[in-house]
């Protein structure tokens, strides 16, 4: 038995926003033998733009029943029935979210009705409700209303039987199959050709731009569990409407995959990517010598052109930074900058001479240098031909590639040849130098 059914909602979301009105079409595979219809009250207010469009309004709810009073019938008519839908993900995650905080527990099979009537109809301009009934003539009656688009499904759906959908309907309800779970607009074939491997990988939306970028030990295990969850949170439902095609970009291992991930996420800004969005690094800790010859140190914004001794995401950072190194060599806080009074001729008679001084300095930047260490990781690549190489500069990371096996550079100008260069930031910084500790064998110091 098939269970047509078709909502409206107060928006695009389950785990946001509720149902206002549901019709189910109970189908035998011949004619509807059982339907059921009702508004719903959503338990909160309806949006204007969701009134203009479907023309339920607060007032038509207000004594509809809440869904958790309907919900042992709703529970009774779809279980252990064939959950059919036009853009079947869409109402599925409602119901479904709706039935588990009424205490009932939904696990249908899936059939989605765009995607079967793009196999038995292909080739037609558009698979939307009203544009699929538009080019198969069939009158929509009460549009954008639960019971009305159900019919118009149920009629769509014989259409389909009558022209032989059963043998795809077969293949799209076996539990191999990806046809129960996919966004809407992706082809199965896609998943298919995903690598079992390391990676990065990236959605893109119908307009070819990309949306999300993830990582993965195994890209099509990872790729697959964004749409099989099927849960109502917001970002999903997004994907699940949005995403039409999947590329991707294998990595030698975990490591390469979570270096190229937080950079391309740095790269690109992706809408739906919520983490990693930190800023780009702003400041840097830099030493000039002033017209007295004493060399200061100073954090400023970063510098194109300038060389610094070392980089900050934030200010505050590079203030802790300063202020230890002043501490601990001694050194004068205004000529530092973090004392921003200014300086008179009375504090020059109790400064050190600047050959002194200057020595001070010097020693607090070897100190720096000795913990910002230059090293490059290597570790196997993507063939027996090649090694992955990750170089660090100076306590920051400077990029990655490939390189021949066998050949390590030590010298680190003849291997900046070989890599890319990439932006530094702390998630990458961090995850390098765990791994450099968990593998001290992979660790290769060289000189600067």
């Amino acid at each position: 038995m098939y269970a047509i059914v078709d909502i409206e909602t107060t928006g695009g979301h389950a785990s946001g926003n509720g149902i206002t009105e549901i019709a189910v079409c109970i189908h035998d595979g011949t004619r509807i033998v059982e339907t059921f219809h009702s508004l719903v009250n959503p338990n909160q207010n309806i949006p204007i733009y969701i009134t203009a469009l479907t023309g339920i309004n607060n007032a038509m709810v207000a004594s509809a029943p809440r869904f958790e009073d309907i919900a042992e019938k709703i529970h009774l008519l779809l279980d252990d029935q064939i959950f059919v839908a036009h853009n079947v993900n869409f109402d599925y995650s409602f119901v479904k979210h709706q039935l588990k905080n009424s205490g009932y527990e939904l696990n249908s099979k899936k059939l989605c009705t765009v995607r079967l009537g793009r196999k038995v109809f292909p080739g037609l301009p558009s698979y939307s409700l009203g544009n699929l009934c538009r080019s198969l003539d069939v009158e929509i009656e009460n549009r954008h209303r639960a019971m009305g688009d159900a019919k118009a499904t149920v009629i769509l759906f014989e259409k389909m039987l009558d022209e032989g959908a059963q043998e795809h309907i077969d293949k799209m309800l076996k539990k191999t199959s990806a046809e129960q779970w996919l966004p809407l607009n992706l082809d199965k074939a896609v998943i298919a050709s995903l690598p079992s491997k390391p990676g990065v990988y990236y959605f893109h939306n119908l307009k070819g731009k990309i949306i999300y970028v993830g990582k993965a030990i195994n890209i099509k295990k990872r790729v697959s569990s964004h749409f099989t969850q099927n849960d109502g949170e917001k970002k999903r439902q997004h994907f699940l409407r949005m995403v039409a095609n999947i590329t991707f970009t294998a990595c030698a291992n975990e490591l390469h995959a979570l270096v190229l991930e937080s950079a391309e996420i740095k790269r690109l800004w992706p809408k739906y990517n919520y983490s990693q969005k930190q800023p780009a690094q702003k400041y840097g800790l830099y030493s000039f010598e002033d017209n007295r010859g004493y060399i200061r140190l100073a954090i400023d914004k970063k510098k194109k052109n300038l060389r610094a001794l070392y980089h900050f995401n934030m200010l505050h950072e590079g203030l802790v930074l300063l202020r230890k190194m002043a501490e601990e060599f001694e050194l004068d806080m205004k000529l530092c900058y973090l004392d921003k009074t200014p300086l008179t001729e009375k504090d020059m008679e109790f400064l050190d001479a600047p050959l002194y001084y200057n020595g001070k300095i010097k020693k607090a930047m070897e100190a720096l240098e000795e913990q910002l260490p230059t090293f490059a990781i290597v570790d196997e690549g993507l063939n027996k031909s090649e090694k992955l190489c990750m170089l660090v500069e100076r306590g920051s990371f400077w990029g990655m590639g490939y390189i021949k096996s066998g050949k390590t550079p030590k010298d680190i100008y003849s291997l900046k040849e070989l890599l890319e260069p990439y932006a530094d930031n702390d998630f990458i910084r961090n995850s390098i130098y765990s791994f450099a500790e968990a593998n001290p064998t992979k660790k290769i110091l060289l000189q600067v």
